[in-house]
C-alpha cells in the first residue's frame, strides 16, 4: 500500500503539482476510491488512517522532491502535527505559525464546534511547499460504532461553513456552530465571552429551572454552570475579537461554545444552526475479500507501471502517464 500510495501521489504531483493531490485529498469520493485502488475495505472506517499513513511513508524522505510535507495521523501521532509541522517549515522556509494554528484551529472545529456526536482520533495535515494544505480528520461515534470523516481545503475562514466535504451518514441532534447561516449566534457568542462569564452563568442558572423544549433540555443536561464559568473566565482573559479568536481560545472547547450558543439563541434570539453537514468504487480487491481478494500480482503490476511513468514524465515523457490517468480514472474531479 506504501508503495503504490507514493507511485499515485508522485503521478498526480508530476502532472498537476502539490496542489493537485492536496485538492484531491479533500473529495472524499476521491479518497474513498483511493483506499479501494489500494486495496483497504471500502466499508471500513480503516481506510481514512490507512490512506493517510500509507502516503506518509511513502513519501517519508522525499517530501522537498514532491514539494508535499505529510504531518499527524492517529491517536498519539495527531499530537506531533504542530513539531512535523514546524519541521517541514524549517525545511522550506515558511512561517510555520499560522500553520500549525490551521492545524489546531481545524481539529477544535470538528470536536468542538461541530458537535455531532463523533469523537475525532484521526488528524492528517498535508502541507504543500507553497503554503497550501489539506487536513482529513475522522470521528468515531461509538454508540452507532459509525465513523465519520472531515475533509478541508486551505481556507482563511474557519467559522463558516469551512469544510470542502463531510463524508458519512446524516446524524441527528447535530449542533452547527461554524454553519453559514449562524453568523448572528457567533458574533453573539463572542460578545459574551467579552463581557465575561456573570451574564452566561446567570442565563444558565435560569434556563435549568424552567421547562425547556426537548432539543434544548438535551444541550442543558450536561452543562454545569460552576464549570461553565472557569471554562470562560479564559476567554474573557483573551478577549476575542471574533469566532475564530474565541475557537483558538485554550480550553474553551464544545461545553463552553454551546453554553455561549445557547444563550446567544435563547437570550438573545439568534438561533444556532442544526444543519448536518455531511454529505455523500473497486480496484484491487479487499483485503477482506469484498468484492474480491487483492490480486497481488496486478497490485504489483500497478505500482511498477506508475514508478516507470513517473520516472519518464520526469524526463519530458508524458504520453504513458497520460494514458495511464485515462484508464486509472486519476483525471482531476473539479
Amino acid at each position: 500500500m506504501t508503495a503504490l500510495a507514493r507511485q499515485v501521489g508522485l503521478a498526480v504531483v508530476a502532472e498537476e503539482g502539490p496542489g493537485g493531490l492536496l485538492r484531491r485529498f479533500s473529495d472524499p469520493v476521491w479518497f474513498q476510491a483511493f483506499g479501494c485502488a489500494l486495496g483497504f475495505d471500502w466499508h471500513s472506517s480503516g481506510v481514512t488512517t490507512t490512506v493517510c499513513g500509507a502516503l506518509k511513508e511513502g513519501l517519508r524522505g522525499i517530501e522537498r522532491e514532491a514539494g508535499l510535507t505529510v504531518a499527524g495521523g492517529k491517536g498519539r501521532a495527531s499530537r506531533k502535527t504542530p513539531a512535523e509541522i514546524e519541521a517541514a517549515c524549517w525545511q522550506t522556509g515558511l512561517d510555520a505559525g499560522p500553520l500549525v494554528r490551521a492545524s489546531r484551529l481545524t481539529a477544535k472545529v470538528d470536536s468542538s464546534a461541530l458537535q455531532d456526536g463523533f469523537q475525532v482520533y484521526h488528524h492528517c495535515f498535508l502541507l504543500a511547499d507553497d503554503g497550501s494544505w489539506a487536513v482529513v480528520q475522522q470521528g468515531m461515534n461509538e454508540a452507532s460504532q459509525t465513523a465519520r470523516r472531515y475533509h478541508w481545503l486551505t481556507t482563511r475562514r474557519f467559522d463558516a461553513d469551512p469544510h470542502a466535504a463531510v463524508a458519512g451518514i446524516s446524524g441527528q441532534d447535530v449542533l452547527n456552530l461554524v454553519a453559514g447561516e449562524g453568523e448572528g449566534n457567533r458574533w453573539v457568542s463572542v460578545e459574551l465571552a467579552r463581557q465575561g462569564p456573570v451574564p452566561v452563568v446567570r442565563e444558565l442558572r435560569r434556563m435549568r429551572e424552567l421547562a425547556m423544549p426537548h432539543r434544548h433540555a438535551v444541550r442543558l443536561e450536561d452543562l454545569d454552570p460552576g464549570r461553565i464559568e472557569r471554562i470562560l473566565l479564559r476567554a474573557y482573559e483573551i478577549q476575542p475579537n471574533d469566532y475564530t479568536a474565541l475557537l483558538a481560545v485554550p480550553g474553551v472547547g464544545a461545553k463552553g461554545l454551546r453554553a455561549l450558543a445557547l444563550v446567544a439563541e435563547l437570550a438573545y434570539g439568534e438561533p444556532a444552526s442544526v444543519r448536518d453537514p455531511v454529505s455523500y468504487a473497486f480496484a484491487h480487491g479487499g483485503k477482506d475479500g469484498t468484492p474480491f481478494p487483492v490480486d497481488r500480482a496486478t497490485y504489483d503490476a500497478t505500482i511498477e507501471s506508475l514508478s516507470r511513468a513517473v520516472a519518464e514524465t520526469r524526463v519530458g515523457r508524458t504520453e504513458k502517464v497520460q494514458a495511464l490517468k485515462r484508464l486509472a480514472g486519476l483525471s482531476p474531479t473539479r
